[in-house]
Formats: structure tokens, sequence, C-alpha cells
């Protein structure tokens, strides 16, 4: 693949093109992928720490429920404990040396040692003991309570987190199940809840560094627990579907899994994009900043260099145009190593001397020629004031008409056809004319030549009337068609004919002159192609060297001369001119 030619574009949008192929687009796109890749990396590094955050919640949680739990399953197999409870005493003295004995230690076992747990309540319908220190009647209160009702829905002895509190301050998470072991006597119903700090859970749920909102779901998708100062959960039954978020909030969502505890429950988070890409922003401030460096410095340094070239290149070209303009005047240039300095010390030491020389040899050979050629256009002038050629053209119209008026038709015509000719040879106000203005001229040459030989001359000329309209070098055919007549066919004892033949070929005229003359010998037509060859300048030449000369002028290489010609047999001259409306 050939690359475009970079020659006419000027030496500074050259520079102009280094810089922007070579400096300004790299340099953007290596901009735009760093910064597409820094912003991409930092969001997903975000979007990981908060998403980690959560999890860390998810697990801190779960431990502390987990931990509830394993103390409730400690309660539900303590065979013991179960006994005593499930006791029917005949005295309370009997219940309280029990009490003294185990429950008194088990109850109050595992508050210091588990920071989740905030309280360890048994409650039991057994009339015989003393409701105190952890032990609680289940009466017509604690049946009203929700979590009492839930637990009695589950047909299953699993424990089951609930929010409990009083009616109107859900506050407090507890683990609450019924103590119906398969082993115990079971003559009587009990119910264990352990409530669990919440000091700790808000702890967890606050140590999440985010500038958004936490929600903890149940299974139903109902909000426990939420930082969300917006939303009021102390009555409980709040679907988080209710909660209105903005398009400019993402959510963060994490599932409990593979857990029998809190199976279905999950943490989601809400967090503005703002928050999240706060970071994101400034890094993109950041790199715009540093691109817009890289851009300005560059940017000056191209604009420094170019100056320190162009000015003083367009300096040196003005100058030249002034010494075209023969005002041979000097580069002001401070002294510079540079090629551009060279330049114009060479350039200022080759004006110094074209001025001397033309001061010293040229003007006053230009003197010489001026007065030369003043004297040779007065002797013009004298000849043509002496030969008016208004006076030959006058002169053959009055011989003309005499003809006219002794009906001599014929003699009239060639004279009218002489005329044409000589008016037109002498009068050269444009070098290019149409086809059909050279075809006139031909019919009148050849005319005049038939009036010559009689029938010893036939002619045919063969063209199309749409080609009238191409303009080509004036006398470019008819001097062909002159030379096949004096030298073809004026040689021969009998009649000749000459026959010419044009046609447009895509954008060109190929003109075919045929005779049957005498023909060329090879020597001359060699000689003829020689003036094509060759690039020399016309002198004295006529006919047809003078066309070949003014068709190179005009064509250059463009045009084409084909001679095909034999001794005594004839002479064919093809002639490819390129052409114009």
């Amino acid at each position: 693949m050939k690359l475009p030619s970079l020659n006419n574009v000027r030496l500074r949008g050259k520079m102009l093109i280094i810089y922007f192929l070579g400096v300004f687009v790299p340099l953007l796109i290596i901009s735009y992928i760093f910064y597409y890749t820094t912003t991409n990396n930092m969001k997903q590094q975000l979007i990981d720490d908060i998403t980690r955050a959560i999890e860390q919640v998810k697990n801190e949680f779960a431990r502390e429920v987990e931990g509830t739990m394993e103390i409730s399953s400690v309660f539900y197999t303590d065979h013991l404990l179960n006994e005593i409870i499930d006791t029917k005493y005949e005295v309370p003295a009997d219940y309280v040396a029990a009490y003294d004995s185990y429950l008194r230690r088990i109850l109050n076992a595992y508050t210091p040692v588990y920071n989740a747990v905030a309280g360890i309540t048994v409650y039991v319908d057994n009339p015989t003991l003393l409701f105190s220190g952890g032990v609680n009647v289940i009466d017509a209160y604690v049946k009203e309570k929700a979590w009492y009702q839930q637990v009695l829905n589950n047909r299953l002895s699993q424990p089951l987190i609930i929010r409990t509190g009083d009616d109107q301050n859900l506050d407090t998470f507890s683990v609450v199940r019924r103590m119906d072991a398969f082993y115990s006597q079971n003559q009587f119903h009990k119910i264990l809840k352990i409530d669990m700090k919440m000091s700790s859970i808000r702890q967890i749920f606050s140590n999440l560094n985010l500038q958004g909102s936490v929600y903890l779901l149940n299974e139903k998708g109902d909000i426990e627990y939420t930082t969300d100062p917006a939303v009021n959960i102390q009555s409980g039954g709040v679907s988080f579907d209710t909660i209105t978020s903005s398009a400019d909030m993402i959510e963060f969502r994490t599932e409990y899994t593979m857990t029998n505890d809190l199976n279905g429950w999950s943490i989601v988070a809400m967090v503005s994009k703002d928050d999240v890409f706060k970071e994101v922003r400034q890094s993109r401030s950041f790199i715009i900043l540093v691109t817009i460096i890289n851009t300005l410095l560059p940017t000056f340094i191209i604009i420094w260099i170019t100056r320190s070239l162009n000015v003083r290149i367009i300096r040196i070209l003005k100058h030249m145009k002034r010494v075209k303009n023969q005002q041979f005047d000097t580069v002001p240039e401070d002294e510079s190593r540079d090629e551009i300095g060279q330049l114009t010390e060479e350039f200022n030491r080759m004006t110094l001397q074209i001025k001397s020389l033309i001061n010293d040899v040229y003007v006053t050979d230009i003197q010489k020629k001026d007065l030369e050629i003043q004297r040779r256009h007065s002797q013009l002038n004298a000849l043509q004031s002496q030969i008016n050629p208004h006076f030959l053209f006058n002169a053959l119209e009055t011989i003309r008409m005499r003809s006219v008026m002794k009906d001599e038709k014929e003699t009239a015509h060639i004279i009218q056809n002489m005329a044409k000719i000589f008016r037109n040879s002498l009068i050269w106000k444009r070098d290019m004319i149409t086809l059909k203005e050279e075809l006139d001229f031909m019919h009148c040459f050849l005319e005049i030549q038939k009036y010559r030989f009689g029938d010893k001359l036939n002619y045919n000329i063969r063209t199309d009337e749409s080609d009238y309209k191409f303009l080509i070098p004036k006398m470019s055919i008819v001097t062909f068609v002159e030379n096949a007549s004096i030298h073809g066919i004026e040689p021969l004892k009998s009649g000749g004919k000459i026959e010419v033949d044009i046609q447009r070929i895509r954008n060109e005229l190929v003109v075919t002159i045929r005779d049957n003359g005498v023909g060329m010998e090879m020597e001359k037509i060699e000689h003829l192609y020689h003036y094509i060859r060759e690039e020399e300048e016309m002198g004295d030449r006529i006919g047809i060297q003078n066309v070949i000369y003014r068709l190179k002028l005009y064509f250059g290489t463009r045009f084409e001369l084909m001679i095909d010609s034999q001794p005594g047999v004839g002479t064919q001259i093809t002639l490819k001119i390129p052409v114009e409306e």
C-alpha cells in the first residue's frame, strides 16, 4: 500500500501532523486506557471492600446467634435442670434446696462468659416453684406475648430467634425454644428464653465503615434490625419492600445459607453512588490534570521548535520571491549553526553574487539588446507600413468580385479560399481553435490544390460533426495535409488521392492522413522522429517541424505521431491529440 505523499504539505502542517499523530493522539489514547483501567479497578476494589465488610458483619452476627443457640442446646439437654423444674415440690424448702444446689449456678454461669448473652430465663407453669432468679411463671401476661405465641405455633422444638421486648418497643433479639426433651417427664409446659445483648449487635453493625444504611432481613423480607434512623422497626412488621431508594443508591446483599438458625435471612446495605465513587472521581480529576500537563508541555515544545524552523524558512522564501522581482536583499539573520542558518548564509552569498553579476555584466548586455530590439522594431514597422495586409485582402477581394462579374465563379471561389488562408496565416490572435475551424482551413487549401492540379488530385475527409467543438492547436492537421499534397502527390505524373480520417477515442482525437504519393525514405522518417525525441527550441523551423514543436509545448509526451511510409507506395501519418471542449 502506497502512503499518501506529503510533498505539497507545508512544513508547519507536517510538524502539526507529527505532533497530532505522534504525540497528541497516542497520549489521549494512553490516558483514556489508563483512566478506564484505573477507575474500573478502583470501582471493583471499593465494591469488593463493601462486600467483604458486609460478609464480616454477616459472619459476626451469625457467630453471636450460634453462640446463643449452643447455650439453648445445653439447657435443652440438661437432664438435671429439666428434672428440677419439672418436679412437684411438697414444701418450698425442697425447691429452694434444689435451686441452690444447681439452678442458681447453671442460670448465672453463661451470662459473664458469653458477651452476646444479656439474660437467661426459664418460663414454666409449675405452681410449686418459687418464681425468681431466672425462673418465671407462665401466666396470662406471658401467654399474650408474640414470642410466646410464635413458639407455641412451632411444631418443632428447635430454637427460634425472635425480636422481643415490651409491647411497644421490640428492642431485643432472643433465642426461644420449648424444653420438651424426650427423656424429661414433661408434666409441665417449659420455655427457655435467652436474651441477646443488643449493645454487642449494635457494635457489629456499627463497625461497617459505610456512608449508608444496613438492613437485617428475616426470611419473610421484614426488617429485623437497621442502622437507618428513618425506619422505625421498634413495633415490628416493617417490610424492606416499602423502603424507597433513589436511582443514585447501590444495593449490596448477602444471604444466610446452609444454616439451621438464620436460613433465609439476609443483610442488605444501601450505599450512595457518590460515597462509593468519591475516590474514583478524585482519581479521575488527578488523571485529567496529569493528561493536561502532559499535553501542554509537548505542545509548547513543538511550537517552540516549529517556530525556530518555520519562521526562518518563510523568511528565506520571501527573500527568494524578492530576488525573482530583482530585489536583491539579504536575509537578516543572527549567527546560527544549524542547517537553516547555513542555508541563510549561502543564500545571502548567492544573492550578493547575482546582484554583482547583474550590475557588472547583464545590465550592459541588456541595454545593447534593448537598442537592437528597438532598431528591429522600427524596421518592422517600416516594412509593415509598406506591406499592409489589409491592402492585400482588399486587392484579392477586388479580383474575386471582378471574376464574379465576368461569371468566372471557379476563379472567384479559389481567390476567396486564398484570402481565407492568407488572413488566418497572418492573424494569430489565438493558437487553439476548434476542429471545425481547422477543417475549414483544410477545405480551402485542398480546393486551391485541386484547382491547380485538376483531376490529378482527389481527396476525401471523414469525421463526425459531434467532434467539431473540440479544441486543437491551429494548423496542426492542415500542415500534414499540405505536406502530403506538395511532397507526396505533386511529384506524381498520374493522379493521386488524399484521405483524412478523424475520430475521437475516449479523450483523444485520432487523425489518420493517407496518400498514395511518392512516399519517404527511412532516413527522412527518422529525421522527423528526431524532432519528437530531442528537446530543442523551434528556431527558424517551419512546416511539420513547427507543428511538432508546438504539440510538444502543449501536450508534452501525451501526443503521439506515427509514420508509415514506403517509397513509391505512399505515406500514412497517424496523429493522436489530447482534446478538450
